[in-house]
């Protein structure tokens, strides 16, 4: 006789309403807001009993279209009580709430995310491992534990060496809390490591002057300290705070403001900052700040606040018009900044970029003399910072585990300290890890040994 056969039941998803109102161009809207809601799993319902949330799409191109639209949502109010508004009348949302203080929210017409971001709100999607095509945190390229948080696309720099924004175009910054909810989607799909990243991380928010927008219950800037806040504030599943790494961090004043929250915990003590040079005359030619002794200032000021910072760069050597004496000023300044993590690049032409135009055309030979001894420099410095690690207890994410060995059954992996980010900076290689680790495991680590960029050590 066969045995029964359990049925499995699939969680309900949410069902949506929606109320469209006004001239076809709205019905496209109501299609488009719709299409994004059914392919994030929601379900659709004809009546008001049957929606967790009622969306109204309102016109309000005449007051008698206004008027019909006001009707609506004190209709669906009464009817069923969790009504977005959306639409044309969305510009005057002060007047629709106070005449219906009960709408969860009131976005303007064309704006889609914000309409799909409030139904999130309202009544949030249920991930379904069996019919979802997409997962919870998107589709990865990236290892399941750490992920790339884009926020924000372009750049109002104009460094003589740069053409991103003849690519990329000027700043352009994403939204705060599709920033965050994106952030936390990840967070909850197994990430255990967030990546800021842009063009130009201090600047996010600046072309939209910091709006605020509702998160949480709360109203949060488009700022690079809000917003890293915020991310310090995510807990994963098993409520471990995630690490927050910030990437491409121009030094500008309020760049000082992150630097407490690093001590305090709530961001990774890492900052990637692009400096390029220190020399004036070139940091001049590249167009770039040329305020490098403010800036060393700065940075003895950061350590004495967050003793464990890690400050990563790179640099470009052979940058037209660079003399022997600007190499060297740059290289005494890496003495006195003795920044922790360094890469460099020898200066080569982009097409469009506008250094190409600029005299004093290095020799190829010094540029490759200078890349090597830029380089011989910060591993000296590197080496000694790692060996003082050595001893401490620090801790690491595992990124890959070994197999067993052969001959004395020991298991190894491959991990990274928070000084160190995926693919540019140097590992921790650890031995007898134990049996059940896996990558994205936060352990403490005893450093045995160091050498010019990685770290050996053993499970503390």
């Amino acid at each position: 006789m066969c045995p029964a056969i359990m049925a499995t039941k699939f969680p309900q998803a949410p069902k949506i309403g929606m109320v469209s109102l006004g001239c076809p161009k709205a019905l496209v809207d109501s299609e488009r807001i719709l299409t994004k809601l059914r392919s994030d799993g929601y379900q659709m319902s004809a009546d008001y009993a049957g929606a967790d949330v009622v969306l109204v799409n309102t016109c309000g191109f005449l007051d008698s279209a206004k008027e019909e639209s006001l009707e609506a949502i004190g209709e669906a109010i009464a009817e069923n009580g969790r009504v977005i508004v959306t639409g044309c009348m969305g510009n005057e949302a002060e007047m629709i709430r106070a005449r219906f203080p009960q709408v969860l929210a009131v976005t303007g017409a064309h704006q889609y995310e914000q309409v799909v971001n409030a139904v999130h709100d309202a009544s949030p999607p249920v991930p379904n491992a069996f019919v979802d095509l997409v997962p919870e945190g998107g589709l990865k390229l990236t290892p399941r534990h750490y992920s790339y948080l884009k926020i924000s696309e372009g750049c109002n720099h104009r460094c003589s060496f740069c053409i991103i924004p003849s690519i990329r175009g000027d700043l352009v910054s994403r939204r705060i809390d599709a920033v965050l909810r994106e952030a936390e989607k990840l967070v909850s799909a197994g990430t255990k490591e967030l990546l800021v990243i842009s063009q130009d991380t201090s600047a996010y928010g600046v072309d939209t002057r910091h709006e605020s927008r509702q998160w949480k219950g709360r109203d949060v800037r488009a700022h690079m300290t809000d917003m890293a806040r915020e991310l310090g504030g995510l807990r994963t599943a098993e409520g471990i705070a995630p690490w927050v790494r910030l990437h491409y961090v121009y030094p500008y004043p309020h760049v000082d403001h992150v630097i407490p929250l690093m001590a305090d915990g709530l961001l990774t003590p890492y900052l990637d900052i692009p400096f390029q040079h220190a020399a004036p005359s070139v940091l001049k030619a590249m167009k770039r700040p040329a305020n490098e002794a403010k800036v060393l200032d700065r940075v003895h000021k950061w350590r004495a606040i967050c003793p464990d910072i890690t400050i990563r760069s790179t640099f470009v050597v052979g940058f037209p018009g660079e003399t022997e004496a600007d190499f060297q000023y740059l290289l005494d300044w890496l003495d006195e900044a003795q920044l922790d993590r360094v890469g460099a690049f020898r200066f080569e032409p982009v097409e469009g970029a506008a250094a190409n135009l600029l005299d004093g055309a290095v020799p190829e030979e010094v540029k490759e003399e200078r890349y090597q001894r830029i380089m011989e420099k910060t591993a000296a410095i590197s080496a000694a910072k790692l060996a003082a690690k050595v001893g401490r207890t620090l801790p690491v994410i595992i990124d890959e585990v070994g197999d067993r060995d052969e001959e004395d059954g020991s298991i190894g992996s491959t991990a990274r300290s928070q000084a160190d980010a995926p693919e540019i900076d140097g590992n921790v290689f650890l031995r007898d890890v134990g049996e059940g680790r896996k990558a994205g495991d936060i352990i403490d680590v005893v450093i045995e040994d160091a050498d010019d960029h990685d770290l050996y050590g053993v499970p503390a």
